[in-house]
């Protein structure tokens, strides 16, 4: 994905080089609400090429998609590189409005069919543009960071959703399961099953009956105790 190299790499996305509206009173309001939503369209339209396979975003291409003129794509962004990550920004916006709560205590099978359905309905949503991402010759900081962020993030949910079994063990076994859980819960294993021939609900089952073949290592030991070690 090109950008220019008068990008900040730390400006944050949909900020820095947007051109702000002038005036006061109603018009101005009027004004700044039409400009937003034109960003969010142009926006949305570099995410539909990404969805559609494209690796390159001319801006030509952006603005015919969204049914703008190529000027107007840099009114509203100060060059490709600042579009680019207010698309990165505004699809992690769009994957966190899918992400509901999940329980965290109760019967195993509830929280093992709650996760792997929030799981699988998302992968087989961002499978489109992770290919994509595969495919970029040079992927920007931003991507690789937004990637990374999603990662860390489901990670932390898988502790959070399964603390009642990984705290039973404790070290480099603790750790196993959880790597193990991670590795069958992503997109990496996600794209296998759907590569292989496996429909949606097909590779769903599969998730959750290897969830569940994991966790039952943890059967059988001993369940943490909720007030901690007994003081000494």
């Amino acid at each position: 994905m090109k950008q220019s190299d008068r990008q900040a790499p730390d400006r944050a996305p949909g900020s820095g080089g947007v051109r702000p509206d002038t005036g006061s009173g109603p018009a101005r309001d009027g004004r700044t609400e039409r400009g937003r939503r034109t960003r969010e369209k142009i926006a949305d339209a570099m995410l539909s090429l990404l969805d559609d396979g494209e690796t390159q975003f001319p801006a030509d291409r952006v603005a015919e998609r969204a049914g703008v003129s190529r000027r107007l794509v840099f009114h509203h962004f100060a060059d490709m590189g600042q579009l680019q990550d207010t698309a990165i920004a505004r699809r992690l916006d769009q994957l966190a409005a899918r992400i509901g709560p999940l329980p965290t205590e109760g019967p195993r099978g509830t929280r093992v069919a709650a996760l792997v359905e929030q799981r699988a309905r998302i992968l087989e949503w961002i499978t489109p543009a992770r290919l994509t991402m595969m495919r970029l010759d040079n992927p920007s900081e931003r991507v690789e960071f937004a990637t990374r962020q999603v990662l860390d993030f489901a990670r932390r949910r898988l502790a959070e959703v399964f603390a009642e079994e990984l705290d039973r063990l404790s070290g480099n076994r603790r750790a196993d399961l959880l790597n193990g859980l991670d590795a069958v819960t992503t997109w990496g294993a996600w794209y296998h099953w759907r590569s292989s021939g496996l429909d949606p609900e097909a590779a769903r089952r599969t998730m959750q009956s290897t969830v569940h073949a994991l966790l039952a290592v943890t059967d059988g030991e001993p369940a943490p105790d909720p007030a901690g070690p007994a003081a000494t």
